[in-house]
């Protein structure tokens, strides 16, 4: 297993936060060597600047938490952010468009919002809110994001009815194409869990708790 820093996203999402825990956070991830910030979009141009020479990408969320915009205004949003700076995009899937069973729909999002980011040489994390998923629709997201070419599939927003579960890490990894690699994402907030998840599968691990993790004995 690599060093446990490098899996974190040091992320900020609640919507309260403030300028001075964003430039915060970015000291912190800084410091510890995260994998990257993951903040709000209103942040991304300050921390852009506040992290200028330290290599630690800003990654920023779209269709944040209910997935429930348009397609249009999620290209809008992943448009504006990578123009900022950000270079990588945590996308929320349509779960209306999933829930009512219109497939086509959910992968031209997720395709709509690739074509964005790759335009600016940016990543992209969907997220598929699996607390709110069957195994059926895990599965059919995993062939979704591997055909639309994301970079990775993302359990949770954290803002929903659960986070990420062991179970669900194993089997975004076991259906996922072996190009897309996981993110867990949604309560985990210390050293034994995270490490959990990553032997599960996790590539990264999006945690608000990252210093907590990575200096826990």
């Amino acid at each position: 297993m690599k060093p446990l820093n490098t899996y974190i996203d040091h992320t900020l999402l609640k919507p309260d936060s403030t300028v001075e825990q964003m430039l915060a956070l970015c000291q912190e991830a800084d410091r510890y060597r995260f994998a990257s910030v993951c903040l709000l979009p209103w942040h991304v141009a300050r921390a852009i600047e506040a992290l200028q020479g330290t290599g630690i990408p800003v990654c920023t969320v779209v269709g944040f938490p209910l997935g429930a915009s348009t397609t249009a205004t999620k290209v809008a949003e992943t448009t504006e952010a990578v123009r900022q700076g950000a270079r990588e995009i945590d996308m929320v899937i349509s779960l209306t468009a999933l829930k009512s069973r219109h497939y086509d729909e959910v992968f031209t999002d997720i395709r709509a919002v690739v074509e964005a980011a790759h335009a600016e040489a940016a990543l992209v994390k969907v997220i598929i809110e699996t607390c709110l998923l069957t195994d059926d629709e895990k599965k059919r997201m995993c062939a979704a994001v591997t055909q639309a070419g994301a970079e990775y599939i993302k359990t949770s927003t954290g803002f929903s009815t659960g986070g990420a579960t062991i179970a669900d890490v194993a089997l975004l990894r076991a259906n996922v194409g072996p190009h897309v690699l996981v993110k867990a994402s949604g309560g985990i907030r210390d050293r034994e869990t995270a490490v959990a998840m990553i032997e599960a599968g996790a590539d990264r691990i999006g945690t608000s708790s990252g210093i907590a993790i990575v200096t826990a004995s």
